[in-house]
């Protein structure tokens, strides 16, 4: 046994019995009551990261919704299972002889579940294509995305807003996380409309009126887009011209269009021609790669998912957990191998997990768990990879805009409409280093833990 792991058992045995119930500082007490959020609605752990009996233990044994929180547990066992060097690679095919810069076949891409596959990156792939001889395609540009077994996704399920990009759907040939960015821009009586990335076939209004009016609202709303038919999308309102300008991101309605659409413009506008179309399918039985092109490593990719808290990119790693064990990326498939790496691992029962993201209603932690999980992180030798993933308080990621308490922790933030809470680590006085968890659930209050999570970071960075 690793002299790490024998390490972590000996700092988590407080971990193996009850805690005591410990009364939270006056201080928080008194910033909750400020906030009206009331103490059976919170738990809160504060322990010292390389083990041992917590300072504050409220309420660490009751289950409780971790929203974006979660990610801690996928990025972690990401780290442990692939290791942070680990890569995807989307292999790219030529089913067919190459002559004279024609391929006489298809081109073919097996999707292998690439979280950071954005466009900078698609066309850096494309122009491998090219640099291999190939400027025409006789054939049509195949899209394997068999890597994934996923049941049917209705991106407005979770909260009735189909076009927020959290919503967006995983998939093993995700390209740009399936996201337009349209931005206005008031020219004249008009504003201006561009949207990136280009779509082939998707027609977007030039301009849009403007709205004269003092103050700028709830201007997306104000627009009336109408995306019922999305090759043609339509505004039906204006934009107020006391916005200036303005950016909207949203998930592309049509989702499983998105990615054959954003190809084929791209193929196009590098000069490459099509003979056929972008379709789906399989690699041929039997057809070797001619190049494959590999994502930035791990590390990197959890940096992205744990300070921007992206949800989609955290899916398509929990997917690729059972993807590299079993061959197949399925939600279930991947919940079976985190409570298996849980039970090993951290050593104690696992949470319950829906799709790794923490976009879920059903996602359950304790306290006790998360502060078990980052204690553990803390004495292994993947603790730098983790902890600078996580948001710097006001400094970077979800917590760039505190202004109290600038650069004393890094947090996981999660927040739902009825959850918001962190975990992370406190960096307290000469060097002494501490796991924090708190989390409200409340259908009105929870947004009133923050105050409480500074005053909490306040009091550990104080503690000797």
């Amino acid at each position: 046994m690793p002299r790490w792991f024998r390490l972590a058992c000996c700092l988590l045995a407080w971990a193996a019995a009850p805690l005591l119930a410990q009364p939270l500082p006056p201080e928080i007490e008194a910033v909750l009551a400020q906030g009206e959020l009331p103490r059976d609605s919170v738990v809160v752990l504060l322990a010292p990261a390389e083990g041992g009996p917590p300072r504050i233990a409220h309420r660490v044994d009751a289950p409780v919704n971790p929203a974006s929180v979660a990610k801690l547990a996928t990025t972690f066992a990401a780290l442990e299972l692939l290791g942070p060097t680990f890569a995807w690679t989307t292999p790219v095919y030529f089913d067919g002889p190459v002559r004279d810069g024609v391929l006489q076949g298809n081109l073919v891409l097996r999707g292998q579940g690439d979280p950071k596959l954005v466009m900078e990156r698609l066309w850096l792939l494309l122009h491998q294509v090219q640099s291999l001889g190939v400027r025409s395609i006789t054939g049509d540009i195949v899209l394997d995305r068999s890597a994934f077994a996923l049941p049917p996704h209705d991106p407005a399920a979770f909260d009735g807003q189909p076009l927020r990009p959290y919503n967006a759907s995983p998939d093993a040939l995700l390209v740009n996380y399936k996201a337009v960015t349209l931005s206005f821009t008031p020219e004249g009586g008009a504003a201006r409309v561009r949207a990136e990335p280009p779509l082939a076939g998707v027609q977007w209004p030039a301009s849009v009126p403007l709205a004269n009016g003092a103050e700028c609202g709830d201007w997306i709303t104000a627009l009336a887009a109408d995306f019922r038919n999305p090759a043609q999308v339509r505004f039906g309102g204006r934009f107020p011209a006391a916005c200036g300008e303005r950016v909207w991101q949203l998930a592309w309605p049509e989702p499983a269009a998105y990615t054959p659409r954003a190809i084929a413009a791209s193929w196009r506008d590098m000069g490459g021609r099509l003979g056929g179309q972008v379709r789906d399918g399989t690699v041929p039985a039997g057809l070797k790669p001619a190049f494959e092109f590999a994502s930035p490593p791990l590390a990197e990719v959890i940096r992205d998912i744990n300070k921007f808290s992206n949800n989609v990119m955290a899916q398509q790693v929990f997917l690729t957990l059972s993807l590299q064990q079993r061959g197949t990326g399925s939600f279930e498939a991947s919940r079976e191998v985190l409570r298996t790496w849980w039970r090993e691992r951290i050593g104690s029962e696992p949470p319950v997990t829906e799709n790794g993201s923490g976009l879920s209603r059903t996602e359950s932690f304790t306290a006790r768990q998360l502060g078990q999980l980052l204690q553990v992180a803390w004495v292994s030798p993947l603790m730098p990879d983790l902890a600078a993933s996580l948001p710097a308080l006001g400094l970077d990621g979800t917590l760039r805009r505190q202004r109290q308490n600038v650069g004393l922790a890094h947090l996981k933030t999660g927040s739902l409409n009825e959850v918001s809470g962190v975990a992370g680590y406190v960096h307290g006085q000469q060097g002494r280093r501490w796991v924090l968890v708190a989390i409200a659930n409340h259908p009105r209050r929870a947004s009133a833990i923050r105050p409480a999570v500074q005053a909490l970071v306040e009091w550990a960075a104080r503690q000797q």
